[in-house]
């Protein structure tokens, strides 16, 4: 399961990467955090059930943060003309 954290950590890692060299820099902080997170959680060698929890937490941190951004932060019709 550790391994797994760790391709987690790739993955983030690459698109911090690809939202630094597209000017999204806050974007990418954001990601760089998450890929440090991932892989410094990798490396602690928890119990299996440890690790889905802490995976469930962060989904539930992630959904709740992106509900409250999309329902109340984004302007409506704002499309990108």
């Amino acid at each position: 399961m550790d391994r797994m954290y760790r391709v987690l950590g790739f993955w983030t890692g690459i698109f911090a990467v690809m939202f630094y060299l597209g000017d999204m820099y806050t974007t990418s902080l954001i990601f760089f955090g998450q890929t440090g997170f991932f892989l410094l959680l990798s490396y602690l060698r928890l119990s299996e059930r440890m690790y889905i929890y802490v995976f469930g937490a962060y989904l539930t941190v992630f959904f709740v943060g992106f509900t409250y951004w999309s329902t109340f932060m984004m302007t409506p019709g704002a499309g990108g003309h």
